[in-house]
């Protein structure tokens, strides 16, 4: 009990937000396009490889679930619906399977036949998370894509079947849509921290040598933007770096997408304001008590695009909109039973929760 009351507090009052070790980052400041990839490679590339047995230990702090202790997988969870199964580290671990729910092993999101199961490719684990085994065996080394009729489909609405995306026409897997944006981040880092390698070893690969094939980068960009960073991934950011001793620059600095591959990069990277962005005092929520409108106004400057929600005690979102968050937002409450609740706003750059009450 006494754990969960430590979660509830920390939901009521913390700011997450990407916090790289000062200077991290100096290397790529001031530059843009090809010239900031290669900056973040230089960056990011001299990481401690771990063994591959050792992924099994590093998923306990890397990739576990608050809510219940057990193994974060995102081929099983489903947060808009049912979850059918949970696993437990180390005595779920596979083994053989033969259906969905036998066990868990490690899947890379981009496959070892792409760049031939070489270290340290092998066992990064910015991209090899802990999955369903049954599930991993069934996507195989097959691309990620977008399906509009499925041959197959997880119980959390995973899906094989042909690909709609202009520019690939094979067999591909479509993941959740709650990790969409997780895998597109795993795929940047690894067109940055493998940029001079071969990942693209196989016909279905998504790369060309190091660098992403057109169709798959758009399609990525579009997850990227659709997907913002979650808390999820900023805690598996900062729990990786413990054992790697490197970061994954895209849960960081979400805009570094658009900087390198996108319009942006005609604008050099600059960040300003994450230190005040990460502290919830500095943030002003009012009035509080609301009653049929509240306004969220951040501590600097800043201008993104955002999701505002508001979650119940249970952590159940209970209403959500998304627009532009201009330095400050007024929000119209919706008609909700007066209580206490969670106000959640999600930045490229934060995640703001903050206790409100409503009456």
């Amino acid at each position: 009990m006494r754990f969960k009351f430590v979660l509830l507090f920390s939901l009521f009052t913390a700011t997450l937000c990407a916090q790289p070790p000062a200077n991290y980052y100096n290397n790529a400041y001031q530059k843009k396009g090809a010239a900031l990839r290669t900056a973040l490679y230089g960056i990011v590339k001299n990481h401690t490889a771990l063994s591959y047995s050792a992924l099994w230990d590093a998923y306990y702090t890397t990739d576990v679930r608050p809510d219940n202790g057990k193994v974060w997988d995102i081929y099983s969870d489903n947060p808009n619906g049912t979850t059918a199964y949970y696993y437990s580290f180390g005595s779920n671990q596979c083994g053989n399977y033969n259906s969905e729910g036998d066990c868990y092993n490690r899947e890379h999101s981009v496959p070892q036949s792409w760049f031939g199961e070489v270290t340290p490719m092998k066992t990064d684990l910015f991209h090899v998370y802990p999955t369903d085994g049954f599930v991993n065996g069934k996507r195989g080394n097959l691309a990620f894509g977008e399906v509009n009729n499925a041959s197959w489909t997880s119980t959390n609405g995973s899906k094989l079947g042909t690909c709609v995306v202009s520019g690939y026409s094979g067999t591909v897997f479509e993941p959740n849509d709650a990790y969409k944006g997780d895998l597109a981040r795993s795929y940047f880092y690894m067109a940055v921290c493998y940029m001079d390698k071969n990942l693209g070893q196989e016909t279905q690969s998504m790369f060309s040598g190091g660098s992403l094939k057109p169709w798959a980068l758009d399609m990525l960009i579009r997850w990227h933007n659709e997907d913002p960073v979650s808390e999820k991934e900023i805690a598996r950011n900062n729990a990786v770096y413990t054992l790697q001793h490197n970061r994954n620059p895209f849960i960081d600095f979400p805009e570094l997408v658009g900087k390198i591959w996108g319009a942006d990069s005609v604008n050099a990277f600059n960040p300003n304001g994450i230190e005040e962005l990460c502290m919830p005092s500095r943030w002003l929520v009012y009035p509080n008590p609301a009653t049929d409108h509240i306004t969220v106004s951040a501590p600097v400057e800043v201008e993104t695009d955002a999701v505002f929600q508001i979650l119940n005690l249970a952590g159940q979102i209970v209403w959500s909109e998304s627009g532009m968050f201009q330095n400050e937002h007024t929000l119209s409450l919706p008609d909700l039973t007066a209580g206490v609740y969670v106000l959640r706003v999600t930045g490229e750059d934060f995640i703001l929760n903050k206790k409100i009450i409503i009456q």
